[in-house]
C-alpha cells in the first residue's frame, strides 16, 4: 500500500532532491518536539502567561463590568490580585502538557504527517489541539483547582462580589466557575503560543535548532 505522506517536491524547490517518506516525518516529529517544548517552557515560567498580553487572563467579559466598577470603589488592588492568581495557576498547570504532547507525537501516523506536512503555518497545532484538548484539559484542571484554592481565590472572589453589590445598587453579579474558566484559558494560551512557535520553525531559518530540522524545512 502506497504511504500518504507525499514527495516533499510540494513543499521544497524543485532543484532540492526529494527526502523519503520516513526522513520528513522524523523532521516534522522534531519540530512538533520542539515547538511543545519551547511553547511549555515559555507558558510555564514565572510570568509567562500574566506578561504576556497575548494570553494573559483577565477576568472573563461577563464580569468586565463588576472589575470597572470596583475599580471605581478603590479596590483595583484586589481586582489585580485575583487576576494575579488566575495567571499563576495556569503557570503551574502549564508545566503538565509536555507528556501530554510527546505521546501525541509518538502516535502520529504517516497519514497525520502528511496532513500536518501539506497543511497550513499552524497545522500541527489544530492536530494537537484535536487530540490532545481532553487529556491536556483533565490535567489542567486539579492542578488549577489546588493552585485557586491555595491562593484563596475563592475567599477573595467572594468578598469583591460581595462589596460589588453592596456598592452598586441592585447589582447583580454573574455565576461563573473560575476554576473551569482558568483551566480553558489555560489551554487556548498554549495552544496559542505552541501555533507561534510552529510558525517560527516553518518560516524563520534561526528557529531550527537541529540539523534535521535544517534538512526538512530548510530547502
Amino acid at each position: 500500500m502506497k504511504h500518504p505522506l507525499p514527495a516533499l517536491a510540494l513543499l521544497l524547490p524543485l532543484a532540492a532532491a526529494p527526502l523519503s517518506e520516513s526522513t520528513a516525518a522524523r523532521g516534522l516529529k522534531d519540530a512538533l518536539r520542539l515547538a511543545t517544548e519551547r511553547a511549555v517552557a515559555s507558558t510555564s515560567r514565572a510570568g509567562g502567561f500574566l506578561d504576556d498580553p497575548a494570553i494573559r487572563i483577565g477576568l472573563p467579559g461577563a464580569l468586565s463590568s463588576v472589575a470597572t466598577a470596583l475599580r471605581g470603589i478603590g479596590m483595583g488592588a484586589q481586582v489585580d490580585e485575583l487576576e494575579l492568581a488566575m495567571n499563576r495557576a495556569a503557570e503551574k498547570a502549564a508545566r503538565e502538557a509536555t507528556p501530554v504532547f510527546a505521546d501525541a507525537i509518538s502516535q502520529m501516523s504517516f497519514a497525520d504527517a502528511g496532513g500536518i506536512l501539506r497543511g497550513g503555518d499552524t497545522a500541527a497545532t489544530e492536530y494537537f489541539e484535536k487530540t490532545t484538548s481532553e487529556p491536556l484539559r483533565a490535567r489542567f484542571a486539579p492542578i488549577v483547582g489546588r493552585a485557586m484554592e491555595g491562593a484563596g481565590v475563592g475567599r477573595l472572589y467572594e468578598q469583591l462580589i460581595g462589596r460589588y453589590t453592596s456598592a452598586v445598587p441592585f447589582a447583580r453579579a454573574p455565576s461563573l466557575d473560575l476554576d473551569a474558566y482558568v483551566t480553558e484559558q489555560t489551554l487556548a494560551g498554549l495552544f496559542r503560543v505552541v501555533g507561534e512557535e510552529e510558525k517560527k520553525i516553518r518560516s524563520n531559518p534561526a528557529a531550527r535548532a537541529t540539523d534535521l530540522l535544517k534538512q526538512v524545512f530548510g530547502r
